[in-house]
């Protein structure tokens, strides 16, 4: 088996990490099985061990990666689940700042188009989730309005993006 160096510290244009296609797929193997060992990820991408180790040790440095573990909601206790599109009026980075330090909150994107920013927020029940959106997200400076959906009943969530 061959080493191959790991990838240098090489950004594009705008920033962000090169990854070549060693790197893509130790990520790939690493979304079937965030738990597959560093062997078997070496033998099947044709590097050692330890070379493995090492590109996975920069793709967290880096940002590109986190290992995790993923839960279901709804067996952890979370039973509401909704989408928020958000309306700001003046700047977007102190609302989405203060949407970031909220446990619930999921995750924030600003967006073009209908809301300028779009949340997604995981509550115990529909109380929880009354809560946040009119106490929590409605009463922070800037906001002009919310729209929510509400989660009936999600069909698919996959973490795969960027290798297939």
């Amino acid at each position: 088996m061959n080493d191959v160096a790991p990838p240098r510290n090489s950004h594009d244009r705008t920033g962000t990490p090169s990854i070549d296609s060693v790197s893509l797929a130790i990520i790939e193997q690493l979304q079937e099985d965030g738990r597959r060992p560093y062997a078997a990820i070496g033998k099947a991408v044709g590097l050692s061990e330890a070379a493995v180790r090492q590109r996975v040790q920069k793709l967290l440095d880096q940002g590109v990666m986190q290992i995790v573990a993923v839960t279901d909601p709804l067996t952890v206790g979370f039973r509401r689940q909704a989408m928020v599109g958000i309306n700001v009026e003046g700047d977007l980075d102190p609302v989405a700042d203060a949407l970031t330090t909220m446990e619930e909150v999921e995750y924030v994107v600003m967006t073009a188009g209908s809301f300028d920013l779009i949340i997604e927020i995981v509550c115990e029940d529909d109380d929880h989730l009354l809560e946040m959106i009119n106490k929590r997200i409605r009463t922070l400076p800037g906001v002009r309005s919310t729209e929510s959906f509400v989660y009936l009943k999600l069909r698919k969530q996959t973490y795969t993006w960027g290798t297939r």
